[in-house]
């Protein structure tokens, strides 16, 4: 019997009492799972297990999780994003990589980078944010590019030294699904609950370096830049000297964020 399952408030009003209870005596509960966060094994009846159900606009799919990666929360995500989740965690289909998502309001897209950033001897991870064409403010016409400003106003901070920790960005966080990127959160209008800022049209794989390290930090450095300040670099290092040109120019911003539903969120 699945002892140390949690089934969270949220989780238990979404499957119904009925369902929740079920889980709880064992009857529907998994003998044995791989974790939607870290991808390592877990067992229900020994390991302390999370119920995360994932909705999207037509289904939805209950997934579990160390308790000590991600707690019991359902998880708002895009159909899209739903049915990529799907295949990751049953494995029907390996993901090759992310597609970057649409800006709202415009044509341009935004390409995210996954990378390793030493700061004060601590490897932290860390995803690097830059659109392929300029990012005009919803209802300018105007050619100028307003991606630092808008994000600023969304409480990112300016970097001028890449050997500082960025500071956490309240309400906002980085969805870890099946130890793969499936989005950047941010807080929803008036209160709601977090909608995409970015995700991925597939899951985004990272290396076992950056897993290991997020599941050591709980948090993932976000840096962003204007078009044409970072590009595709193939090394870590020539990563980091991008970041670096681009805040000694003043084109950058950064903060951190916690995996979606850890404390800090």
């Amino acid at each position: 019997m699945p002892r140390m399952l949690d089934v969270s408030d949220e989780v238990r009003a979404e499957i119904g009492d009925e369902e929740a209870d079920r889980l709880l005596v064992g009857e529907d509960a998994p003998r044995s799972y791989d974790c939607t966060s870290c991808r390592t094994p877990g067992d229900p009846e020994n390991d302390r297990t999370s119920t995360v159900l994932f909705v999207g606009e037509e289904t939805a799919v209950l997934a579990f999780a160390h308790a000590t990666c991600i707690p019991s929360q359902v998880v708002s995500v895009s159909e899209e994003q739903l049915q990529g989740a799907v295949r990751s965690i049953t494995g029907d289909s390996p993901a090759s990589g992310g597609a970057p998502q649409n800006v709202p309001g415009g044509q341009a897209v935004l390409g995210i980078t996954s990378g390793l950033i030493l700061i004060g001897g601590e490897l932290h991870p860390a995803l690097v944010v830059e659109p392929t064409a300029p990012i005009a403010r919803p209802g300018s016409d105007g050619p100028g590019d307003d991606f630092l400003p808008l994000l600023i106003e969304q409480g990112f901070i300016p970097v001028t030294d890449t050997s500082e920790v960025p500071t956490v960005l309240g309400g906002w966080s980085v969805l870890l699904a099946a130890g793969q990127l499936h989005a950047v959160l941010q807080p929803g209008a008036e209160g709601g609950g977090q909608v995409a800022w970015w995700q991925a049209h597939q899951a985004l794989s990272v290396t076992d370096g950056w897993r290991a390290a997020v599941n050591k930090t709980q948090r993932v450095l976000i840096y962003a830049a204007p078009v044409g300040s970072i590009g595709q670099q193939p090394r870590e290092d020539l990563l980091r000297d991008a970041l670096d040109k681009a805040a000694a120019a003043g084109k950058l911003v950064a903060a951190a964020m916690p995996l979606a539903g850890t404390p800090g969120a």
